[in-house]
């Protein structure tokens, strides 16, 4: 049966239209719609309004629903086109993704197979998760919600049936509730209430509600050209003026799903709006509307990542005009034959159904279980994907203490259990080091603990302001050199000191090379008393100070000599490039940089540790002989990369350059 008596309405596939072409377009980067993700909204009330509205009519003239006819049309409608997109992506995918890209891609794959990717995406999203322009299938997250909603719609109204005349309340109730849910997380977790069900059930129910109110009230579904007008300017001024952030969805998402609900209300008014949205044009790009949203992301995302991104504009519009080409196609051989099939065909169906999902989920975990399978590639990009993915590193023994010395920073134990005895405290090149440093912990017997915060200077007296922090992280780190700087004299069995630090970056002020965007200012704490500019004037003077106040404690201070800088490596760009034929194999000018630029580089930061070490002060470990030969510096290091940027080393250099810490973690003359 039909939810609208009145048949066909073209003007909700042109509003079907404004859904699509608002996400397409905003993904493809189109100037001016900030907002145009809300076209998925638009979808939710859409899918609210046609199956709420079927459902209803059919348990009110039957009194039951007929859940099988019910989700062999879901069938019908949804899965052709999403296996043949999903059997293409993987063959794309295949060819042209890393194994940690690949390996997220089987993952994604089973989730989206199985309605469970917009939980899956909400529980990867996170730091050191990748990009969302290389989640093949990130779009599949509405889809889910969407299939999640049907499948607890008709057995909620099922349950309710006895209770037949409360049903519009009890939905309005729920409506309600998770309308105050989502605007209460938004605030304080976007990504759940972006993407689970419960969250964005209001905006479903918005649509279910508004069809089971049609039909108890009898609506023509034609009331004021107004409601058309208004209905438009609010779906309008959200795909304009609503932008990405942790302020969506919450009370934003109310504009679409008011203006699509009031156009849907009037779309029987003879008015320009309606009269537009009818238009045989908008019309038909909502009818292919399906197979478009199911292309164009995963046409976007891998040709961008073939291509290294888009040359411009002009590229950009010729991909859009092949994910228009090929949802065409999708949906004239595909979509269209299926969902036109007059002979029942329910057995072979399912069966094909079935069979399909069984060779995705078989594919998925096969990639999955084979870690991207790496052995797709030749050994010379191999070692550049496997320097992309030995960064992570075990620290699950790190702790947040509520009270004592450190109380409210995290340390992390590393080497044999005991009192600490050596402090190794820096930025992320420490934690770089790390797998380095506790093994020469570990082979001298002697524990340590390690306190880092990235991109923050292990300094005292100073405050910083970096591009790639907030404001907090900012503050957290003037706060925690403070807890450490007042704790540390109550740890007594600290003995020795290690340095670990970006040193260039600090005193220089930005990165270099592919970081050079990145900039970071610090500036003396209140009554430092330490001078202002120029920056690495300033940072000497925190450095010097810092050892100065930290010896009376420690018997000896080491500092590791920052590793030479290779300013355009980046081992996972490196490997897509090798992989996708866009970079030469004989080309090694991003491995390299010239001894003299490297020396250039790191000069200012360095003049005040030569100097310490000059006067005996500390002891400085150089791990450049090891990187450096008598002309440059090389990420190559007997045939493998040992960097995983521009500045950090891998866990494999670390471990191979585990010797110089040796000294660190040896016992003390006084000790003997």
């Amino acid at each position: 049966m039909s939810a609208l008596p009145s048949g066909y309405r073209p003007e909700i596939d042109g509003l079907r239209a404004i859904a699509v072409l608002s996400v397409v377009l905003y993904h493809f980067g189109l100037p001016g719609l900030s907002g145009g993700f809300v076209g998925v909204d638009i979808f939710f009330v859409l899918s609210g309004f046609l199956i709420g509205g079927i459902l209803w009519s059919e348990l009110i003239a039957t009194g039951k629903i007929d859940l099988g006819a019910f989700y062999l049309r879901r069938i019908r409608r949804l899965a052709p086109a999403y296996f043949t997109m999903a059997a293409v992506s993987f063959i794309v995918a295949w060819v042209v993704l890393l194994p940690f890209e690949f390996r997220a891609f089987g993952k994604a794959l089973i989730a989206a197979t199985v309605y469970l990717s917009n939980v899956h995406f909400y529980r990867e999203a996170g730091y050191f998760d990748i990009g969302a322009e290389d989640k093949v299938l990130l779009h599949t997250w509405s889809l889910a919600v969407e299939e999640q909603f049907y499948i607890v719609l008709p057995f909620a109204l099922l349950l309710l049936m006895r209770w037949r005349r409360a049903i519009p309340a009890i939905l309005a109730g729920a409506a309600i509730l998770s309308l105050l849910a989502c605007v209460r997380l938004t605030a304080t977790s976007p990504t759940a209430a972006f993407y689970l069900f419960p969250f964005r059930a209001w905006e479903l129910l918005a649509g279910v509600l508004l069809a089971i109110a049609g039909q108890r009230k009898g609506l023509r579904w034609a009331f004021h050209p107004a409601l058309s007008w208004a209905g438009l300017g609010l779906v309008l001024a959200g795909i304009v003026m609503i932008t990405p952030g942790p302020g969506f969805p919450g009370l934003q998402a109310l504009a679409p799903v008011i203006g699509t609900g009031l156009i849907l209300a009037n779309g029987r008014d003879a008015n320009p709006v309606n009269r537009a949205l009818s238009h045989p044009w908008p019309v038909f790009v909502g009818v292919i509307s399906y197979s478009l949203y199911l292309w164009h992301w995963p046409i976007l995302t891998l040709s961008k990542y073939w291509r290294g991104g888009y040359s411009g504009g002009v590229e950009a519009a010729l991909w859009l005009v092949l994910a228009f080409g090929i949802s065409v196609l999708s949906w004239r051989y595909v979509e269209r034959p299926v969902r036109r099939l007059r002979v029942p065909a329910r057995g072979a169906l399912v069966g094909g159904t079935v069979l399909a999902s069984g060779v995705l989920l078989g594919l998925g975990a096969l990639i999955w279980k084979g870690d991207g399978m790496a052995n797709r590639f030749a050994p010379d990009v191999r070692t550049h994907i496997e320097a992309s993915a030995d960064f992570n590193q075990d620290w699950s023994r790190c702790v947040v203490a509520e009270t004592g010395p450190l109380a409210g920073v995290e340390t992390c134990p590393i080497g044999p259990e005991g009192p600490p005895e050596v402090l190794i405290w820096g930025d992320s090149h420490l934690r770089a080091m790390k797998e380095g440093i506790e093994r020469a912990g570990f082979a001298a017997d002697r524990p340590a603990l390690v306190i880092w915060h990235a991109g923050c200077p292990p300094l005292f007296g100073i405050t910083k302001a970096e591009s790639a922090a907030t404001p907090a992280q900012d503050a957290d780190c003037t706060r925690a050199n403070e807890v450490i700087r007042a704790g540390l004299s109550r740890i007594e069995s600290l003995k020795t000191l290690l340095l670990v630090g970006r040193w260039s970056y600090y005193a220089e002020g930005q990165g270099s090379g592919i970081d050079a965007h990145n900039r970071i200012t610090l500036a003396p704490a209140p009554d430092s008393n330490l001078p202002v500019r120029p920056q690495h004037t300033l940072f000497n003077a925190a450095l010097t100070r810092t050892v100065a106040e930290l010896a009376p404690q420690f018997e000896r201070i080491f500092v590791l000599r920052q590793m030479p800088e290779v300013p355009n490596y980046t081992s996972r760009e490196v490997a897509r490039a090798l992989a996708t034929g866009r970079m030469s194999r004989d080309d090694e000018t991003l491995f390299k940089v010239s001894l003299t630029r490297a020396t250039k580089r790191a000069a200012r930061a360095e003049a005040p540790l030569v100097a310490l070490a000059n006067a005996g002060r500390i002891t400085l470990i150089d791990g450049w002989p090891r990187l450096c030969g008598p002309t440059d510096c090389s990420v190559m290091q007997g045939g493998a990369a040992w960097y995983f940027d521009n500045n950090h080393l891998t866990n494999r250099a670390a471990l191979a350059l585990s010797h110089l810490f040796a000294p660190v973690f040896a016992a003390s003359e006084a000790a003997q």
